[in-house]
């Protein structure tokens, strides 16, 4: 633990046997001189991309009304309660995704230049695309924070299964890359992500969590010692602020142990990862929660997650549609299968609902963490049916210090998807000329231009 007369560090990490567990933003750790100017802790940007793979059913995506005078579709109508910090942007387009001589694949070239904006390179066994806009983000944050990046997704993290001929898995299996030819790989089971969150390195052992699991033991247990020592130091506002943070940590390993109980009990020939709960509710809600205690701690500011692989076969019976996600979205205008589609769609952006929720609760330096980073949320193929690649589902959530929200911004046709990516980078203070093909930076975003 690291703790100075003046102030506690903002890199103070809580160490114990198996766990290095980093503080949330508290006022101990202002500057002497700002603190007495009872000026609350500085912010820092975040930056948060939540990616829905096979398309979606766009006439019920699209807002009505254009500007602050706007009214929500009804696939987005869950978002009413964050409407004054939501920016829904149409008219954007991956035009390099189209086939542009390479045949079919656009589930692969959709999704493998989401973020970067590139037509990547048709091959089953060569990779090629573009560093990632996260990964621009990454690299400029990284300094600061233990973790560049974190890659998460619900389905598994695979190279194999179904994906588009004559394509490498990579391009359907992750938006993230940390150079054009090395993708950055996602993680769907909660247990290694806290572990890689809060965890030692030498923890990781299978057998040393088995054995922990067998204790029921916390390895918040270890940093207890810590933790009673540190708070001798903070005010009450603080004290109260690490008793949430650790509450949140502990309530997130308990349900993942919970998962591994349940895990344990299924039938020898069933595989299945430890850690990853049947129900696609829970699964999603601690994905997610690992995400808002990463950014709490500053373990890192770059999160990208993905609801699923592009060509997903997933299948959503807990709202009835028991048919696979891909094959469904291949509707043909049957108003039963577009339906169901969209049911995908609003369960979806429930679960996305519930974690803003949670990050506008969660207090950060003068605001809350909601306030202080920018989610992009969207798909890279517009008409589900047809595969096309724009206009393409695109909204903004959160303030970065820098959005203007409650609006809802149209911008001529085939305007370039990475124009908004390139602008959201220079927000976060990441000075940026060029991503892919785009062609200009969006002042309406902010209130101050760019």
């Amino acid at each position: 633990m690291i703790v100075t007369k003046k102030a506690i560090s903002r890199r103070t990490i809580l160490r114990g046997m198996g766990a290095t567990v980093a503080l949330p933003l508290l006022d101990a750790m202002i500057p002497p001189l700002t603190a007495a100017a009872n000026t609350p802790a500085k912010p820092v940007r975040r930056l948060g991309v939540v990616y829905h793979p096979n398309g979606v059913i766009y006439d019920k995506w699209l807002p009505k009304g254009v500007g602050a005078d706007f009214e929500l579709s009804p696939t987005l109508a869950g978002l009413q309660p964050f409407k004054d910090k939501l920016i829904v942007v149409t008219n954007l387009y991956m035009d390099l995704a189209e086939a542009l001589g390479d045949g079919g694949g656009d589930h692969s070239r959709a999704c493998g230049g989401y973020l970067s904006g590139v037509h990547v390179k048709k091959s089953d066994t060569v990779v090629e695309a573009g560093i990632s806009m996260d990964q621009i983000a990454a690299r400029a944050f990284e300094g600061e924070t233990q973790l560049s990046s974190l890659q998460l997704q619900m389905d598994d993290n695979s190279l194999v299964g179904s994906c588009d001929v004559g394509y490498s898995c990579a391009y359907s299996s992750t938006i993230s890359w940390l150079t054009p030819t090395l993708p950055l790989m996602t993680e769907n089971n909660p247990r290694v992500v806290f572990e890689r969150l809060f965890g030692a390195s030498d923890s990781t052992d299978p057998k040393v969590r088995a054995a922990r699991l067998r204790q029921d033991r916390s390895i918040l247990d270890s940093v207890t010692d810590r933790v009673k020592q540190l708070q001798r130091r903070l005010g009450a506002a603080d004290n109260t602020r690490v008793n949430d943070y650790l509450t949140s940590l502990r309530d997130v390993e308990r349900r993942i142990q919970k998962a591994e109980e349940q895990s344990a009990k299924e039938v020898p020939d069933v595989e299945r990862p430890a850690g990853i709960p049947e129900s696609f509710d829970e699964h999603a809600r601690l994905l997610y929660d690992l995400q808002l205690l990463a950014y709490q701690s500053d373990m890192t500011r770059v999160i990208t997650f993905m609801y699923g692989r592009e060509q997903s076969p997933r299948t959503y019976p807990q709202i009835g549609v028991p048919e696979p996600h891909h094959p469904v979205t291949h509707h043909q205008n049957d108003p039963v299968k577009m339906e169901k589609c969209t049911a995908i769609q609003r369960y979806h952006l429930k679960l996305f609902t519930d974690y803003l929720e949670k990050l506008q609760n969660t207090p950060d330096g003068d605001g809350s963490l909601l306030d202080h980073m920018i989610i992009q949320y969207g798909a890279a193929i517009s008409n589900s049916d047809r595969h096309t690649h724009g206009p393409l589902p695109t909204l903004l959530v959160g303030g970065g210090g820098t959005l203007k929200g409650g609006r809802h911004l149209v911008y001529p046709v085939h305007t370039p998807l990475t124009n908004l990516q390139l602008t959201l980078l220079n927000l976060l203070g990441v000075p940026t000329e060029k991503i892919g093909d785009s062609t200009g930076q969006f002042k309406e975003l902010s209130e101050v231009g760019v």
